[in-house]
């Protein structure tokens, strides 16, 4: 039995950024092995503020970093384990129109010479059409990388059992925080 909890209006696209530049990126096309499903695109950014007096990551877990390592696993302490609750805004301005908060958990899971991590976050809704809403993402996170793409495992609300894919792109960062934009493509299950 299927609950009919989607219609046509929250299958369109919604914050538009037309200034949001994920560099050049291909996606191979897919062969259609089923039928056509319209997904929705979403984008936003998310403030990840690890300093200053009122952090939105805390480090709970793990082996001291050794600033002085010669890899990034050791500069960043292979295994540590941090909590997060970032914003979600509709712009890269921090101090924009709220519209969710990502909440969740970081572990630093490369050794060698790069700097990945596995990442267990919900991205919940606030505002909007989307409001009381959330998705999941659960993968691999390499964040020196110019884009990175993540996959989207489940959801609540409007989003309850979608599948689907975000890129996140560095937009800014200094020596505290970052603002990290994500293109959100989420294809549900109907």
């Amino acid at each position: 039995m299927r609950f009919p909890i989607r219609n046509k209006k929250l299958m369109e696209p919604i914050l538009y950024n037309p200034h949001f530049d994920m560099g050049k990126i291909q996606l191979h096309q897919l062969p259609n092995i089923g039928r056509k499903r319209n997904g929705t695109h979403i984008q936003f950014y998310m403030h990840d503020n690890p300093g200053g007096s009122n952090p939105s990551v805390v480090r709970v877990a793990g082996q001291p970093t050794n600033s002085t390592g010669s890899n990034m696993g050791a500069m960043f302490g292979f295994g540590s384990i941090y909590v997060i609750d970032n914003s979600l805004t509709a712009t890269p301005d921090a101090n924009s129109t709220l519209i969710g908060r990502a909440q969740g958990l970081y572990a630093m899971s490369s050794q060698g010479n790069e700097f990945s991590l596995l990442i267990i976050l919900t991205y919940n809704f606030v505002s909007g059409i989307y409001n009381g809403s959330s998705f999941s993402i659960v993968g691999r996170n390499p964040v020196m990388n110019e884009v990175r793409e993540m996959p989207i495992v489940g959801g609540t609300g409007v989003f309850r059992l979608v599948r689907g894919f975000a890129l996140a792109k560095t937009h800014s960062m200094d020596q505290v925080t970052a603002a990290i934009g994500y293109n959100v493509t989420v294809i549900p299950y109907y």
